[in-house]
């Protein structure tokens, strides 16, 4: 069974997703889009949405985050899974939500379930390097 933190991470994710593919879409019908098709608790909608808004209040910071780490990579070149899994783990190093080291392995989580064979190495490397550039490891 999922923890409840992983499983808002993964909503966040499909939010974020949505609102990248989506372009125009409000952040509200986006976070309330997955919570119905997730069957998720009001409580969990409003966590998903506070965190959602949060990434991208800080989305451009967050950016350029992952494309000083992610060296030979433009951030536009990077799956749009693998750029929002690294925009929530990005985030949550930078806030100090939880240890350095849990938010990678949580991320590197997200990059199993969602992304492609080599995303959870590439999630790997590129938050590592963000960790240490940010003195968290």
């Amino acid at each position: 069974m999922l923890r409840v933190e992983s499983r808002l991470r993964a909503r966040t994710l499909q939010a974020l997703y949505t609102l990248d593919v989506a372009g125009d879409m409000p952040a509200a019908a986006a976070v309330n889009g997955v919570a119905e098709l997730t069957c998720q608790r009001n409580a969990v909608r409003d966590d998903i949405g506070r965190l959602v808004e949060a990434i991208r209040e800080r989305q451009a910071a967050l950016d350029q985050l992952a494309q000083a780490a992610a060296e030979n990579w433009r951030l536009d070149r990077i799956a749009t899974v693998e750029r929002n899994i690294l925009r929530i783990g990005i985030y949550e190093l930078l806030t100090g939500r939880v240890p350095a080291r849990v938010a990678i392995d949580e991320a590197i989580w997200l990059a199993h379930r969602f992304g492609d064979a080599r995303a959870p190495a590439f999630i790997n490397g590129v938050l590592d390097r963000v960790a240490r550039d940010l003195h968290r490891l």
